[in-house]
């Protein structure tokens, strides 16, 4: 991390930019740490349809229950060791947001409820430091301000790719009202996906709107649309994702020549759909999931007989960042480029610490038929 000076590497450490570290490393084999999963329910009725007397909630579509795959596929070139093994997974029938969570929907929540957001609070160092290797020093009080990460998208040089810190910046006063820090707004942006969100704004969003985060399995079900086993949300075929989703063109992280006409984040719905109408589940944001992110987990799993609505690992554990119980993100962003994050796959999975947030992450969310009749 040369190009930082030490309290601003700190920070960086401290706000888990290692969730950010999506660097294939289809070679590389996770520490052994073993992952407690959920116990398997045998004799169950997969609820498959919608029930008649069930409507479908607006902006959300319904996924049909079915028996498909999850983890990496065999032919996938870009598949990381903790996508692997694929395995069988049952998942009932539920609702998704047709799109990410946007601006509007995300501004309505706060002026209903006054809610701030993680990224606009006050740090509190005795609480953050409980999350940090003991004895790590307490970063200048000029930089713990409240913020959030953005990317730093006046890179003209690279030094080593391994120092993915070059690429983020702390941002003070950055937050789901001024994505790019003070002086920026979201004025003109309703339609865009919130970003800048940390898991704690998304359980409080869903409680307020009767839903709740899809866990990974939900979340691949229905990306997956109609299908069972594609690579991406469109089928096997790689050349096709500059129609299809919002990725990065060019040398990452240098130079975007936005030949899909995005630079960075783009509005909803600016690609088509999948098979069953639901947009932008490649690239653009990453969603947060429920399950807890543990890289040995598929690997743990008893493969013998598909898992029914499993809900992850019991216990996180990420190498690159063991004091935080990071959650599952899905999807990939705007910043996912072949050369570093091929992570716009339906596979694809990192962790991300519930603390944090960025202008890359955002999410959408889900409701069961049993919740819409309670």
């Amino acid at each position: 991390m040369n190009t930082l000076n030490k309290a601003s590497r700190l920070l960086l450490i401290i706000l888990s930019i290692s969730c950010f570290n999506c660097k294939n490393d289809t070679n590389k084999k996770p520490t052994e740490k073993s992952s407690p999963i959920v116990t398997k329910t045998t004799n169950h009725e997969l609820l498959i349809e919608k029930p008649e007397n069930i409507n479908i909630p607006e902006g959300m579509v319904w996924v049909k229950g079915k028996t498909f795959t999850q983890g990496a596929k065999p032919s996938d070139q870009f598949a990381m060791m903790r996508e692997k093994p694929a395995h069988q997974v049952t998942v009932d029938g539920f609702f998704i947001d047709v799109t990410e969570v946007t601006n509007k929907e995300f501004k309505a929540f706060v002026d209903a409820t006054d809610y701030v957001t993680v990224a606009e609070r006050p740090i509190d160092w005795e609480e953050m430091k409980k999350k940090l290797p003991e004895g790590t020093p307490k970063p200048h009080d000029s930089i713990m301000q409240p913020g959030s990460l953005i990317f730093n998208k006046d890179m003209n040089a690279v030094a080593n790719m391994d120092n993915y810190s070059q690429w983020w910046t702390w941002k003070i006063g950055a937050n789901w009202k001024q994505p790019e820090g003070p002086n920026s707004s979201i004025e003109g942006q309703d339609n865009f996906p919130v970003v800048h969100i940390a898991l704690e704004d998304a359980k409080a969003y869903c409680k307020w709107a009767n839903r709740r985060l899809p866990t990974e399995a939900e979340w691949e079900s229905a990306a997956q649309g109609t299908a069972t086993d594609n690579i991406f949300t469109w089928g096997n075929d790689p050349e096709i994702l500059i129609d299809k989703a919002n990725t990065w063109q060019g040398t990452f992280p240098v130079k975007n020549e936005s030949v899909d006409g995005f630079e960075l984040i783009a509005p909803v719905k600016s690609y088509e759909p999948n098979s069953i109408g639901i947009y932008d589940m490649m690239g653009n944001v990453w969603e947060l999931t429920s399950d807890l992110f543990n890289v040995n987990y598929y690997k743990d799993i008893d493969t013998s007989e598909p898992l029914i609505n499993p809900q992850g690992a019991k216990t996180a554990y990420s190498p690159s960042n063991p004091y935080q119980a990071e959650r599952v993100i899905k999807g990939g962003s705007f910043l996912c480029h072949a050369s570093y994050c091929a992570s716009f796959r339906i596979s694809a999975r990192m962790g991300m610490s519930p603390d944090s947030g960025s202008d890359h992450t955002g999410f959408r969310t889900v409701a069961t038929v049993k919740m819409l009749q309670d």
